[in-house]
């Protein structure tokens, strides 16, 4: 089934054009990784697909509705996801009270005055289910100001997961991770495949090679080529206009 489809998407700001007329796809259960040099126009697109940029021109199409004009939170509440660059998280608070909160926050209603957090207990199973697909269920009662870097980026993810998307669309997600954290990350967005489509920005090319299905290069805004990894990675004007010299994953 197809989650996302993108048409002619343009975006442009006095004279620069972010992104222009871009097009691609996202099916249930795939990673589409969007890769570039930076300026490309990959965080605009997140930001238009997550509806936080509104599109010059094009439209976007979210199973199988236009979402083109739809604000953020009703994207969301339809099922699309979004993780950030920088990890937005409450540090002096729990990691499950951060999941509980992103779970009330997608659940549209507030808690009783008189009744404290751990009593919501949809709520508080939503979250848990949400910290255990992110693999920090261990990290439940601990403070987020404790929690190392790359922790931090699951429990992003878990706050995401705590929405129930259906489609994740994350923007650099092992930006500042060391290597071991991002193979542990890498793990885990592997295991999301069956039950999430990813639209996945990232520069860590190890990241990319091993988890996208599809792969699409923006660069100046403008979609160069799209294909699976063996086809990116022997493109000659891919490496010519991003890859250069760098060694490609085999």
């Amino acid at each position: 089934m197809t989650l996302l489809v993108v048409s002619g998407l343009t975006k442009r700001f006095g004279g620069l054009t972010a992104t222009d007329g871009v097009d691609l796809t996202v099916e249930a259960g795939e990673v589409h990784a969007v890769i570039g040099p930076n300026g490309a126009g990959k965080t605009t697109l997140i930001d238009e697909l997550s509806g936080e940029i509104v599109p010059d021109a094009g439209t976007i199409r979210f199973n199988g509705r236009d979402i083109t004009a739809e604000p953020v939170y009703r994207r969301a509440l339809m099922g699309l996801g979004r993780s950030y660059q920088i990890t937005s998280v409450f540090p002096e608070f729990s990691v499950l009270s951060n999941v509980v909160l992103a779970a009330q926050a997608h659940a549209g209603h507030s808690f009783s005055f008189w009744r404290p957090v751990a009593a919501e207990v949809a709520l508080t199973d939503c979250a848990m289910s949400a910290l255990a697909q992110a693999g920090l269920s261990a990290k439940a009662n601990v403070a987020v100001s404790a929690l190392a870097h790359g922790e931090r980026r699951q429990l992003e993810i878990a706050m995401t997961l705590a929405t129930q998307p259906q489609l994740l669309l994350l923007d650099e997600p092992m930006a500042g991770m060391s290597l071991a954290e991002s193979e542990r990350l890498v793990r885990l967005l592997a295991s999301f495949k069956a039950r999430y489509g990813i639209l996945l920005v990232e520069h860590d090319m190890d990241a990319v090679f091993k988890l996208a299905d599809r792969i699409s290069v923006l660069v100046y805004g403008r979609v160069i080529a799209c294909g699976d990894p063996a086809t990116i990675r022997a493109n000659p004007d891919v490496r010519a206009a991003y890859l250069g010299e760098q060694d490609l994953v085999a």
